[in-house]
């Protein structure tokens, strides 16, 4: 179903999290590798330490994690020209303000507060999974 073959890179330190987010796009029958970082500190060594990987279709990135938080590692995306127009959406439980702010602020896509029922975070995740992988449009690398 997948209109471009790179990664969904997921960083999300909270397991029971990754895995509902891993099924529910696995569920939605993307073709895409699905790369998992368990905190900010492994994103930043995926996207930016040799060898390169290719840059994923969409970062889906959790703002509450140890080592280096989200919003550090929006920071560092959107400061390099090689990862300034990747497309980044925020996947948090933060609801305050002045998060919403900062991301907004540092040029995040998307901001989308987790749901705390277990079938609408699935189906927040498929869908989410459905628009960036086959109906957004990137620009040309």
């Amino acid at each position: 179903m997948s209109s471009r073959n790179g990664a969904l890179l997921l960083v999300e330190d909270n397991p029971d999290d990754a895995e509902l987010a891993i099924d529910a796009l696995e569920g939605a029958k993307l073709l895409n590798r699905i790369v998992r970082a368990h905190d900010g500190e492994e994103a930043l060594r995926y996207l930016f330490q040799a060898p390169l990987h290719p840059l994923p279709v969409v970062v889906l990135l959790d703002l509450k994690m140890p080592k280096v938080n989200g919003l550090d590692v929006l920071k560092r995306i959107r400061s390099e020209n090689r990862t300034r127009s990747l497309p980044v959406v925020i996947l948090t439980s933060s609801k305050e303000d002045r998060d919403i702010r900062a991301c907004y602020d540092l040029g995040v896509n998307s901001y989308i507060v987790k749901p705390v029922d277990f079938e609408q975070f699935v189906s927040c995740v498929k869908q989410l999974g459905l628009y960036w992988v086959v109906l957004n449009t990137v620009p040309p690398v």
